[in-house]
């Protein structure tokens, strides 16, 4: 292990962090092994970490100092944010200004920053097509991550930005699979109209990254890289539901200001972000390319495949 350059994983017992951590353990023969970040170390997932090779570290996004120790000597680092921990963009800028920094201090060779667009570019606060939220934001998780894309230019590390996709795990962690109605059918409720959605399985981000990782600086620093499994309308999702539980489940095409109405916590948030998702869908899915996706990740699930695997873990109500 001591040839091999070490790549930070933040996240390290996440979706998107797991999946670059077992990546990069799988392949033996790689040039990379790993120090995955976690609060926990004592977890259950830190531990399975550890048992497969990972070097498992605590850090703190809060703790600059901890974050720069976790940063020593890497050649790689992995950078996201949790912003479902805290529901607060300023606090998830800041701590993409703390990764910066300490990825600068490290003179780490190449920085993965897993991001999304500031859809105020598209919808300026100014805008009334959806109402602005916590004072400066159209959708504050998705935001605060663009936002944040400055200060890892600013601090001139060799960065590639990584644009993530609809994660389809939110049908597991999010409530957002079908639902039974007062009829007895199934249905998928989600406010797209007649959109595709672009979407992915949390863990081929990991495993994007790691493509991208083997590629290098050379080839990926600098650049904006769109990944996704699968462009779907609402009523695609709901066939491949179908198809997947053996009974039929409808699209249930829903107004975004009904679903901003929910009243659960991040409702208007997620509301705005599907509205942005299917009112600039040629802007969002424009910027995801599902050949240069495979290129980086040979094993790229389709929702189809993704849902062979996971059906069984989706609370159907």
């Amino acid at each position: 292990m001591a040839d091999k350059k070490i790549i930070v994983v933040m996240g390290a017992t996440g979706s998107q962090g797991g999946g670059l951590v077992r990546a990069i353990l799988n392949d033996k023969a790689g040039e990379f092994t790993v120090r995955a970040i976690t609060r926990d170390v004592n977890s259950e997932t830190a531990k399975e970490l550890a048992a497969l090779g990972a070097e498992v570290v605590a850090a703190d996004l809060d703790d600059a100092e901890s974050l720069q120790k976790a940063f020593k000597d890497a050649y790689g680092a992995f950078c996201v944010t949790f912003f479902w921990n805290h529901f607060s963009p300023e606090k998830e800028i800041n701590h993409a200004k703390l990764m910066a920094e300490a990825a600068k201090q490290a003179d780490v060779k190449h920085v993965i920053w897993s991001t999304l667009e500031d859809t105020r570019k598209w919808i300026p606060l100014s805008d009334d097509r959806m109402p602005t939220l916590m004072g400066n934001y159209k959708v504050p998780h998705v935001d605060s991550k663009g936002e944040g894309d400055r200060f890892f230019i600013d601090a001139g590390v060799p960065t590639t930005f990584l644009l993530t996709s609809f994660f389809w795990d939110n049908m597991i962690h999010f409530g957002m699979g079908p639902k039974r109605g007062e009829d007895g059918t199934l249905a998928i409720t989600l406010p797209m109209g007649d959109s595709k959605l672009a979407g992915i399985a949390a863990e081929d981000i990991g495993k994007c990254a790691y493509g991208i990782f083997k590629g290098g600086p050379d080839k990926y620093a600098g650049k904006f890289i769109g990944i996704a499994g699968d462009f779907l309308t609402g009523i695609e999702i709901a066939d491949l539901l179908s198809k997947t539980y053996g009974e039929t489940v409808r699209y249930n095409k829903l107004a975004p200001e009904i679903y901003r109405s929910f009243g659960f916590p991040g409702a208007e948030d997620l509301g705005n972000m599907f509205q942005y998702f299917a009112e600039f869908d040629q802007v969002f899915t424009g910027a995801r390319d599902l050949d240069v996706s495979r290129q980086l990740n040979a094993s790229l699930q389709t929702l189809g495949e993704w849902l062979a695997q996971n059906k069984d873990r989706i609370l159907v109500e």
